[in-house]
């Protein structure tokens, strides 16, 4: 590395150009490109999570071939345990070191050492950044801070690209559904509609919505997406102490459903993928008539913006079926009005 680097002055400019109107894409390939520059190195690259996998994709990254990018994409289970404890890994010898994957591609690739810090999204690890030497190296304290400085850089990049990706897709979520609330009064296909869209919008692994049966206070499935039959066709499918709370008006939030004690059905859910969840209430008026539930296929302990929209959603649901009703009670009194006056026109 060249000798009297002003790390905090690097760090100011690069900074100072993330405020400015950048696409995202843009933010992360400047972040590799200053590791580089920066560290006197010969690579670096920028890897994110899989939505759903245990895989980092590379999404930024400079000076590596398109040969060894494709060889094999890094596992999830492999590095962020160690990087999560330590806060880094540095390995002075990649063409040796155990630890590594792909050794022969490493060297074919003329990597000599690497430094990989983890990229985090509100304290969750969300991605790598790993930094490549052409020669031997082992890497001082400020050039570890330096990178964590840049990755740190990059999840606030993804953070800000995240949260205006979810506004404009919610926008038009809320939007479709006004459009099929008003469009039908077919409430199971309303619905249907909804959980479907909600899945693909808010990238949950399954969306189902349950209402009470005021005859005998049982809860049997209204609509669903995204899971299989045989999750489910048991028709009790239910975890009591969340649906309780729910039914009482509470949203509760399940961010480990293995490791959580309220959860009844875990290996159900482990097998399905499902590793957290949300239950929020279905209001009509101040009435709790159904629950929806939202799976994830990570795990998660949702944004607040996250929750307050699934929230907002479950009352719309509320009004869709709220209407559906109204217009079946009116239909009824039509039918029962116009058969009164007919009965009537004898007397005329």
């Amino acid at each position: 590395m060249a000798k009297g680097k002003d790390y905090f002055d690097i760090f100011c400019k690069v900074s100072k150009i993330f405020s400015m109107d950048m696409s995202h894409n843009a933010l992360l390939n400047l972040i590799v490109e200053c590791a580089v520059d920066t560290l006197d190195g010969k690579a670096a690259c920028l890897f994110l999570k899989e939505g759903g996998t245990e895989l980092f994709a590379p999404k930024a990254q400079t000076g590596l071939s398109d040969n060894y990018l494709h060889a094999n994409p890094l596992k999830a289970v492999n590095y962020v345990p160690a990087l999560e404890e330590h806060g880094y890994l540095a390995f002075a010898d990649a063409t040796t070191d155990k630890r590594l994957e792909n050794l022969e591609a490493k060297k074919k690739e003329g990597i000599a050492s690497i430094l990989t810090v983890p990229v985090r999204v509100s304290s969750v690890t969300k991605g790598i950044l790993s930094f490549y030497s052409a020669t031997p190296r082992k890497f001082t304290k400020k050039e570890i801070e330096f990178l964590c400085a840049m990755a740190d850089q990059g999840g606030i990049a993804i953070h800000t690209n995240s949260l205006l990706n979810r506004l404009r897709k919610n926008s038009m979520l809320f939007l479709d559904l006004a459009s099929n609330i008003n469009s039908s009064l077919d409430i199971k296909k309303v619905l249907s509609n909804m959980t479907e869209n909600i899945c693909d919008v808010l990238e949950m692994k399954g969306v189902d919505i349950r209402l009470v049966d005021e005859n005998d206070g049982d809860m049997p499935l209204v609509a669903s997406h995204g899971l299989s039959d045989q999750f489910l066709e048991h028709k009790r499918r239910i975890d009591t102490a969340t649906t309780s709370r729910a039914l009482k008006g509470e949203t509760v939030i399940v961010s480990d459903t293995e490791a959580n004690e309220q959860i009844q059905f875990k290996k159900e859910m482990k097998k399905e993928g499902i590793k957290s969840m949300i239950v929020t209430p279905i209001m009509a008026r101040e009435n709790v008539i159904g629950v929806m539930r939202f799976y994830s296929g990570e795990y998660s302990d949702f944004p607040s913006d996250v929750v307050t929209m699934i929230e907002a959603l479950a009352h719309q649901g509320g009004l869709a079926i709220q209407n559906a009703s109204m217009y079946m009670q009116l239909k009824e009194e039509k039918a029962d009005l116009e058969e009164d006056v007919w009965s009537h026109r004898a007397w005329f």
